[in-house]
């Protein structure tokens, strides 16, 4: 072929006819087949800043690290879709973004911090501190090497860290608070109100009746979404723990005695307790020069005052021989008789003299009282080295596609039927399920799983593992309003009260804003008007509902109000306000003046930082964000 071209190219039709043809095949690849050599390089990253690019992987790394920060100060298990809902992902990149933005400002600003602010800051990181509170070299190379960073990729960190903190501090340090916004804070904190006012309560709304079928298709319709039935589903669940796999009755009076001599002083019982003194000496020899002093008639306290020793050091307090530090000092202590004081004994922390001043003894419930618990808990304890092993096993047997009925007929273990529940761990009347194992990690998982669809086990927080199988879906639907008439109807019922209520309450406050008195029109409802004094926002009267107080709140003083409350509506009318003086040297004060400092320090840095971003640029790439942390679109 290349022969045949080579010599049609000798001719100058030749060479048109093949510059023809070579023009459309590299036409043709640059349309379908290699346009990137045009269009450009597929995008991998998952933000662009300004002329900065934040990569997949420093994405994926600062998310993964957020993540199990995030599990480590909750003490949760937390799932990534769960971490996602949180909107873990956007505030990792959002903090990436703003990092980036600040950097490259800094730079065009050509803003920086010396070296040795930047030695001073690693020296002073309590993390590369040794024993004696000094900066361990060692320490801070062991700590980058674990955390997979050199230590010029660190230095250069912590000096970008510190010129944003430096920028930071330049936007928002030392700002002034307005004495408006603080008088503002101190009259919401501190002002109080009087008001008098009668609570309406259903009697009011007077004989309701039964609503006609038309009223309740109405109204029915018009909720049709809010009585709609969710979706429910059925399960099977298998338990492995502890518990499950114990077995008491296997465990031999000969091992359970053996078990209950070893806790029986801390499980059954209270162990003995003593008042315990101590005097410690330089050399043993000083030490056995006092033992003959206390031999010859000199007291212990005598001894101590001799020797400059005051009451705080010489008395040990009323301790458990377990809880006594020095376990030489402990064993003489506790072989002693009540007052009598030990040989000179080669402590931890040098020789002492050790004072039984007083002895509490322990009690002990005796074995047979308690066999059973004790052949319990050795169960326990041999069935916690048990649960690897079956839990490979079940695993292998689920792999096998063996039915959970049938792994916990074989194995002795309870199998849990749950009959349909929706999201929330309620039944179809609207009542939460009981005795389900961890049943927030449960009901999630059962709702992200499907029929026949071999789901993980869910690991238990204490030790152990769940299985379950979907059993059956029942999707949402609409409900037909002959399916819950009733709830219908009630529902009915209590809003034509609450708007009788309502249209009652609206009468009372036009006559009260007119000049009429509060006392008078209640007792025309064969009521009684109440008066609240000294009420304010963070304190209000049991008998007030937090609805009532918040609208006195809002409400001029002379005029009326009301508020819907959970046993009807209150009428009220604001009698008078007061405010008391703001004195700002009151530590009160401060604690408010420097959280109107941090926040208006932070909208300020808010602004700035959505000002530098839209200065530079900012593209995102949700697709590519996705795909670095296996999320779904």
């Amino acid at each position: 072929m290349l022969q045949g071209i080579n010599r049609i190219g000798r001719s100058w039709v030749g060479r048109v006819v093949v510059s023809i043809l070579f023009g459309f095949l590299i036409i043709s690849f640059a349309i379908w087949g290699i346009g990137d050599i045009f269009r450009g390089q597929v995008r991998t990253q998952v933000a662009t800043v300004g002329k900065q690019d934040i990569t997949a992987d420093a994405f994926r790394t600062a998310y993964q690290n957020e993540y199990q920060s995030l599990i480590r100060r909750t003490r949760q298990t937390i799932t990534p879709e769960q971490a996602r809902a949180l909107g873990l992902d956007r505030n990792v990149l959002a903090r990436l973004v703003t990092e980036s933005a600040l950097d490259q400002k800094a730079q065009q600003m050509k803003l920086t911090v010396s070296d040795g602010q930047v030695v001073q800051a690693i020296q002073n990181d309590p993390n590369f501190k040794g024993p004696n509170g000094q900066f361990d070299r060692n320490q801070f190379t062991e700590l980058l090497r674990s955390n997979g960073l050199s230590e010029g990729q660190y230095v250069r960190d912590q000096r970008a860290v510190s010129t944003r903190l430096q920028m930071a501090d330049a936007v928002s340090g030392g700002v002034p608070v307005p004495m408006a916004m603080r008088e503002a804070v101190h009259r919401f904190q501190n002002e109080k109100r009087n008001l008098d006012f009668v609570a309406l309560t259903p009697a009011q709304a007077g004989e309701i009746p039964a609503p006609t079928d038309q009223q309740l298709q109405t109204f029915f319709d018009e909720r049709k979404a809010s009585y709609r039935a969710p979706e429910y589903r059925s399960f099977n669940h298998l338990v492995l723990d502890a518990a499950a796999l114990a077995k008491p009755d296997a465990v031999s009076d000969e091992d359970a005695r053996r078990y209950y001599d070893r806790v029986a002083s801390t499980r059954f019982g209270t162990p003995e307790k003593r008042n315990v003194q101590q005097l410690v000496f330089p050399t043993m020899e000083e030490a056995n020069a006092a033992s003959q002093k206390l031999k010859a008639g000199t007291s212990f306290e005598d001894l101590a005052k001799e020797r400059g020793v005051d009451d705080a050091t010489l008395n040990l307090g009323t301790v458990t021989k377990g809880e006594m530090i020095d376990p030489a000092a402990a064993e003489a202590a506790f072989g002693l008789a009540e007052g009598a004081a030990s040989e000179p004994v080669a402590g931890r922390f040098g020789p002492v003299i050790v004072r039984a001043a007083k002895i509490e003894p322990g009690s002990q419930k005796p074995y047979e009282e308690v066999a059973g618990e004790v052949k319990r808990e050795l169960a326990m304890e041999r069935a916690k080295d048990e649960i690897e092993r079956v839990h490979d096993a079940i695993e292998d047997q689920r792999a096998g596609a063996r039915p959970l009925p049938e792994i916990a007929k074989e194995r002795g273990l309870a199998l849990g039927a749950v009959p349909p529940i929706d999201r929330g761990g309620r039944d179809k009347a609207g009542n939460p399920v009981a005795d389900l194992p961890e049943p927030n990690s449960l009901v999630a998982a059962v709702f992200r799983s499907d029929i026949g669809a071999d789901s993980e086990a869910i690991r238990l927080p204490s030790s152990g593992y769940i299985w379950f199988d979907v059993t059956g879906i029942e999707p949402a639907r609409d409900r037909t309003l002959a399916e819950i008439r009733d709830r219908v109807a009630n529902d009915w019922k209590s809003e034509e009260v609450q708007r009788r209520l309502s249209d009652k309450a609206r009468e009372l406050v036009e006559k009260l804003n007119g000049g009429a008195e509060l006392a008078a029109l209640a007792s025309e409802l064969g009521l009684t008007a109440q008066s609240a004094t000294d009420i304010t926002r963070s304190n209000p009267r049991p008998d007030l509902d937090r609805p009532v107080v918040t609208r006195a709140f809002a409400t001029p003083v002379g005029k009326a109000g009301d508020a819907a409350t959970d046993a009807g509506r209150t009428v009220f009318k604001v009698t008078s306000a007061s405010v008391p003086p703001l004195v700002t040297s009151t530590q009160q004060a401060a604690a408010v003046e420097d959280q109107l400092r941090q926040a208006l320090a932070e909208d300020l840095l808010a602004e700035y930082f959505a000002d530098v971003e839209k200065q530079l640029g900012v593209t995102t790439y949700p697709e590519n964000m996705r795909r670095a942390i296996g999320g779904e679109s």
